[in-house]
């Protein structure tokens, strides 16, 4: 059995990479989605287990300290997200391929730890203007978290040319197409 790689994606947030994910989730049997553990709380809809891990911010302590995660991170100031070890290694094992939706530190950091075995993929909005207008549309962040993302978002983007490919998600169909068509050329490798 061959063993399973790794497809890492991200992004600023509101730039798409979620519903790319669950776009390549359709199309690939074997392809399992990485389901990061995070602090933060709980949002409408959310599911533990499905959407994140929704850890205490001192279960996600400990497992920093047991060195649990291939990679973590306070991506904003007390909110902790990280992708534990076991999650990975399970599927990888068996010859599947995992899906990573992660932040940028997070998804160079897992593609540092597994090398070839994965690819990293960064989703680029057209614009920050454009990427404000998404995060305001999709109603689930106060204007503070908006400033905070944004500003954020501007820091992030200036990792792109450190990932494997950019995307710049300018209409959704198109960029679906382009990452699907780079996973595939990865995966038949």
């Amino acid at each position: 059995m061959t063993q399973g790689k790794l497809i890492i994606l991200s992004a600023p947030s509101g730039s798409g990479k979620t519903s790319i994910v669950r776009y390549l989730m359709k199309q690939f049997d074997n392809l399992r989605f990485s389901v990061s553990a995070t602090n933060r709380p709980m949002r409408a809809g959310e599911t533990d287990g499905v959407d994140y891990h929704f850890l205490s911010t001192g279960d996600f302590k400990q497992k920093i300290q047991e060195n649990k995660f291939v990679e973590w991170e306070e991506v904003y100031n007390g909110r902790f997200y990280g992708t534990l070890i076991t999650a990975v290694d399970d599927v990888i094992s068996e010859g599947g391929h995992v899906v990573f939706d992660v932040d940028v530190v997070g998804g160079l950091n897992i593609k540092k730890a597994y090398g070839n075995q994965a690819i990293a993929i960064f989703i680029k909005p057209p614009s920050l203007e454009a990427l404000a207008d998404r995060l305001r549309k999709r109603e689930s962040d106060s204007p503070e978290d908006i400033a905070d993302r944004l500003e954020k978002a501007e820091w992030e983007m200036g990792f792109a040319g450190k990932f494997d490919h950019i995307i710049v998600n300018d209409r959704l169909q198109e960029a679906r197409d382009e990452c699907l068509h780079l996973v595939e050329n990865f995966i038949n490798q």
